[in-house]
């Protein structure tokens, strides 16, 4: 346990950001299961919408340091070759 004060700050500091990254994570998995599920209906219109809204996801969460840029872009490059149907 910690007995600093400034080390008691940092905990919770620490804390908010395991959840904030644990939200995009969460989040772009959903997006992600949504994108599939979208594709296997085959709306044009509603899987580009949902491949825009899957990479702006992906870039935020690359942007904040919740994802590796390497792993964001593989992500993108798989939900791009889904999009695309192969």
């Amino acid at each position: 346990m910690a007995n600093i004060r400034q080390q008691k700050k940092r905990i919770g500091i620490t804390a908010r950001q395991r959840l904030e990254n644990l939200r995009y994570r969460s989040t772009v998995k959903t997006l992600i299961k949504r994108l599939h599920s979208t594709v296997d209906e085959g709306e044009a219109a509603k899987i580009e919408a949902e491949h825009k809204l899957l990479v702006q996801w992906i870039d935020k969460a690359a942007a904040n340091g919740a994802m590796h840029r390497n792993a964001a872009a593989r992500k993108k490059s798989q939900a791009a070759r889904l999009v695309a149907g192969k």
